[in-house]
This record gives C-alpha cells, sequence and structure tokens, in this order.
C-alpha cells in the first residue's frame, strides 16, 4: 500500500506539474519566453550538420506511423509470448498517447516557435505530440522489460539504451525548432505522471493473471 501511494503520488506530481505549465502557456505565456529562450540557444547552437543530420533521421523514426507500427509488432510478440497483460498495457498507452495529444493540443492551440524549423511540422505546439508518445511508449516498454529480463546486466543495458533514445528524442524536438522546451517537457510529465499512476494497478493486475494462470 505504501508503495501504491509512492507512485500515486509521483504520479500525481507530474500531471500537477503539467496542469501548472499549461496554464501559463494558455493565459501567461510571456512567462515562459525567458525559459524557453535560454534552453532553445544552449540545444541549438549554431545548429552543426552532423546535428541536423542525425536529429532529421530520428524524426523518422518517430512518425506516428512508425511508432503505431512498432507497437503493435511488439504487443503482438508478447502476446504470442503469453504475457497478455504486457500487450494489453502497450495497446491501452498507445490509445491513451493518441487520445491525450488530440485532446491537449486544441485545449492549448500554442503556435509552434518562430523560429527555424528544420523539418516540416504541422498542428499546435503545446505539448510536443512526439515526445509524449515516445515518452509514453518507451517508459511502458521499460516498465515491462525491467521485470522480465532477469539478468541484471542485460536489464541495466537495455534500459540505458532506451533511456538515451528517450532523451534523443526529447532534445530533437527543440532541436529542429518545431517545439518550445516548456512543449517538451510538459510531454514528459504527462507520460511520466501516467506511467506512475498506471503501475501499482498494472502490477497487481500481472500478479493475478500470472497466480491463475492466465499468462506467463
Amino acid at each position: 500500500m505504501k508503495d501504491k501511494q509512492t507512485f500515486l503520488m509521483k504520479g500525481s506530481f507530474a500531471l500537477l506539474l503539467f496542469v501548472i505549465l499549461g496554464y501559463m502557456v494558455k493565459f501567461y505565456p510571456e512567462m515562459l519566453v525567458n525559459f524557453d529562450q535560454s534552453i532553445q540557444t544552449a540545444i541549438r547552437g549554431d545548429l552543426p550538420d552532423y546535428l541536423t543530420i542525425l536529429f532529421r533521421a530520428l524524426t523518422r523514426l518517430i512518425d506516428i506511423p512508425v511508432i503505431i507500427t512498432w507497437v503493435v509488432i511488439t504487443a503482438f510478440v508478447f502476446y504470442r509470448k503469453r504475457w497478455k497483460i504486457e500487450s494489453f498495457f502497450m495497446l491501452g498507452n498507445l490509445a491513451l498517447a493518441g487520445l491525450l495529444i488530440v485532446t491537449f493540443k486544441n485545449i492549448y492551440q500554442r503556435p509552434r516557435p518562430a523560429i527555424l524549423h528544420l523539418v516540416e511540422e504541422k498542428g499546435f505546439s503545446f505539448p510536443s505530440g512526439h515526445s509524449l508518445a515516445v515518452t509514453l511508449m518507451v517508459g511502458t516498454l521499460i516498465v515491462i522489460l525491467s521485470q522480465r529480463i532477469k539478468n541484471p546486466v542485460w536489464r541495466k543495458i537495455v534500459q540505458i539504451v532506451l533511456g538515451l533514445y528517450l532523451v534523443s528524442v526529447l532534445v530533437s524536438r527543440v532541436y529542429l525548432g518545431v517545439h518550445y522546451p516548456s512543449d517538451v517537457f510538459a510531454s514528459l510529465c504527462v507520460g511520466l505522471g501516467v506511467l506512475f499512476i498506471e503501475f501499482p494497478f498494472y502490477d497487481k493486475l500481472r500478479f493475478q493473471w500470472r497466480f491463475k494462470g492466465k499468462q506467463k
């Protein structure tokens, strides 16, 4: 019970940060100018060619159709392995990510940064849809594999690789000029908040299904 409350408190705190950011974006955007500009300057620098090539390539890997494809394939593999709750966890969070992205973007309707965009993106800026989707889906994968991989060395390697991938995606959205840093941070808050709140319920259901023999 104590662990459950800890996860719920962490999730609630992350979502509260998102609400505060959203309120500022909607009603007091000038309060975020210094925060956003300082981080944009630090990340973008002189826009070196090698980083532009790298982050443009990364963008192709996080297009929404690509994310949907790898999540569905991964969920199918999990189901075939009789990791049923894990499969449903992946698909459920994929659907939730789509719902949250559409809902929040239409609520806040923040224009994209008025700076050079290194890739073409349409729609509103807050929160970053790619960042939210990748945070939620990569986070879900980290949760699942952290429980399933028994070798501690391989478990740590997988966690580090997926974590670096997530950080690279978050940085790329600012570097490419299509999002404010506050857009990306807000998406991170939502993704982590959802995962923290979901985890104790997912973990309990996973234990129950394994105990009843419904899955491995």
